[in-house]
């Protein structure tokens, strides 16, 4: 079977014409960002943001031509735009609308994620403070209290929930070459960009394509009915999230952060863009609150301590507890054994449960149910 390349890809797309221009779509440049992996593969198709809804059958022909090449699993083709179009007001949850004129042509479709029942955003105001790693516990705590859970790594160009759950390398599979089924890893369904490119492999996208991109893979995967979905958000409060933000249906957010004060700056700008687009913030983490040296037991507050729990009083906002800088919690995420998973009992596992804890209460209580029953944690 001959090897699926880009050029492969790119010369089976000269049968896809723009039915505007009269012209295949690689010869008028609409193609961009294609990416190949072991039988996998997305691309872009760059069209004004006023034809979006229009082009959607070339976007599915495209994808059929490219799936009608044997040794091709899986396509994933966005139509994306460079200009902003006119938007309607941000309510489009679940793909209603082209709020930020991406063009994506799913607009017309169902929800996203209809059978998920709360989807969480964990993020941060800028990298380094371990966001990824809390999200990847989060998730392993929420279903240690019983919860159906998955994880969408979110993070387009630095992927890492890969890495963090001992998954780097699978291949997602699909039996119909339309929906992909998530990674199982410790009992949770995983997606990430990371099992469709090369580790190692720059990822030179542009923001609508990135956008496309993520809202295809939420779309296109058989999640199935999950209690709760974790999203591991890039840092920052670029385009990216704020779009994230207005087309998925966030039951809340949860902002993690350091202790020290640009960081905790970082982490109110994040927890106000939240806010602005009226998703509820759950809380704060304070990661890395102190480190406790196993030999001789003292503790040291490297960062500062309770700066974040400070913010959080003065933001309204609630503190959902601190966690330390600790050798076993990096050493383990390194390894693609998340603590939570493979050191239940550990107190470092306990405390990540206690804040799964108020996370899910909160979600609950937000949802307009009862309260969320006590836990006892053994």
């Amino acid at each position: 079977m001959a090897e699926v390349t880009e050029k492969t890809i790119l010369h089976a797309l000269e049968q896809v014409v723009d039915p505007d221009r009269g012209k295949d779509i690689v010869s008028l440049g609409m193609v961009s960002g294609v990416v190949v992996k072991n039988g996998h593969v997305a691309f872009a198709i760059e069209v004004d943001p006023q034809r979006g809804p229009h082009l959607e059958p070339m976007r599915k022909v495209a994808e059929q031509v490219i799936h009608d090449i044997p040794g091709v699993l899986t396509v994933s083709a966005v139509l994306t735009a460079e200009r902003q179009a006119p938007q309607p007001a941000p309510q489009g949850h679940g793909g209603h609308g082209h709020g930020h004129g991406h063009g994506h042509g799913h607009g017309q479709e169902e929800p996203l994620l209809p059978e998920v029942k709360a989807i969480i955003a964990v993020a941060s105001g800028k990298g380094g403070v371990g966001k990824s790693t809390t999200a990847v516990n989060l998730a392993l705590a929420l279903k240690s209290l019983g919860l159906s859970v998955g994880m969408f790594d979110a993070d387009v160009f630095g992927p890492s929930q890969p890495r963090m759950l001992g998954v780097s390398g699978v291949q997602p599979t699909s039996g119909d070459g339309k929906k992909m089924e998530p990674i199982e890893a410790f009992g949770l369904k995983v997606m990430s960009i990371g099992f469709l490119v090369p580790e190692d492999a720059p990822l030179v996208w542009r923001g609508p394509m990135v956008m496309g991109a993520l809202e295809q893979l939420l779309r296109d995967v058989n999640w199935g009915a999950l209690d709760v979905l974790i999203i591991d958000m890039p840092p920052g409060t670029g385009d990216t999230q704020l779009t994230m933000t207005q087309r998925v249906p966030l039951a809340g957010a949860v902002i993690v952060s350091t202790p020290q004060d640009i960081a905790l700056l970082d982490a109110r700008k994040g927890l106000n863009m939240f806010r602005q687009v009226n998703v509820p913030v759950l809380g704060i983490i304070e990661n890395m609150s102190y480190y406790h040296c196993p030999n001789c037991g003292h503790e040291a507050h490297i960062f500062g301590h309770g700066g974040a729990q400070q913010e959080a009083a003065k933001l309204s906002a609630d503190f959902l507890g601190e966690l330390p800088l600790d050798i076993d919690i990096r050493a383990t995420s390194d390894e693609g054994r998340p603590i939570v998973a493979t050191q239940p009992d550990s107190p470092l596992s306990q405390a990540y449960k206690a804040i799964a804890v108020k996370v899910w209460d909160k979600v609950l209580t937000l949802k307009g149910a009862k309260k969320a029953p006590k836990i006892v944690m053994q």
